[in-house]
């Protein structure tokens, strides 16, 4: 399934890419389904950082269904290439309790709309083979793969949809 998600932040391209990159963490309080975010590592070679994210959702679940859910239905580690001479950033998602059974690539382009006004652009892949998963019979596992991407890839775009508007809010505080 692609993934496709564009939005438009009112501040130029080289300072939303920056605090993107760098900043994520801080977005905490304007990420209602995001508990938190743990940057794990983080690497720079020139114009390029190499960082690997821990993410934990659920914000916006009740916390008695998180715990029947449990923490890795709602967690992911994103590693991520960042390329400050092309604006761009190279991802590729794990999720905790799917393993290899999920596969989520893709990238974030930031690009000039008009003066200081930036439009990111977010593309990427999802693709759910249910036969890795544990449990799911094998005469059911098409069925269940096409589920899964149509509902997580719902939900994954609605998610870098709200990162880019609480990027926002969080860049007009600080403005």
């Amino acid at each position: 399934m692609d993934l496709h998600a564009d939005a438009r932040i009112p501040f130029p391209r080289s300072r939303v890419f920056a605090a993107y990159r760098d900043e994520i963490a801080q977005l905490l309080p304007y990420l209602p389904n995001v508990r938190s975010i743990d940057v794990k590592s983080r690497k720079d070679d020139g114009p390029v950082a190499y960082l690997v994210n821990e993410w934990r959702g659920g914000g916006d679940i009740p916390a008695a269904l998180r715990a029947v859910l449990g923490d890795s239905m709602l967690s992911w580690t994103d590693y991520a290439t960042w390329n400050a001479d092309s604006l761009r950033c190279d991802w590729r998602t794990e999720t905790h309790a799917f393993g290899d059974a999920l596969r989520c690539a893709g990238y974030d382009l930031f690009l000039e709309d008009r003066p200081d006004t930036t439009r990111l652009e977010i593309r990427g892949t999802l693709e759910v083979d249910a036969k890795r998963m544990r449990g799911v019979p094998g005469f059911l596992a098409a069925k269940v793969g096409r589920g899964l991407e149509e509902f997580l890839g719902a939900k994954i775009q609605a998610n870098l949809v709200e990162t880019a508007k609480g990027l926002t809010q969080y860049l007009g505080q600080k403005s």
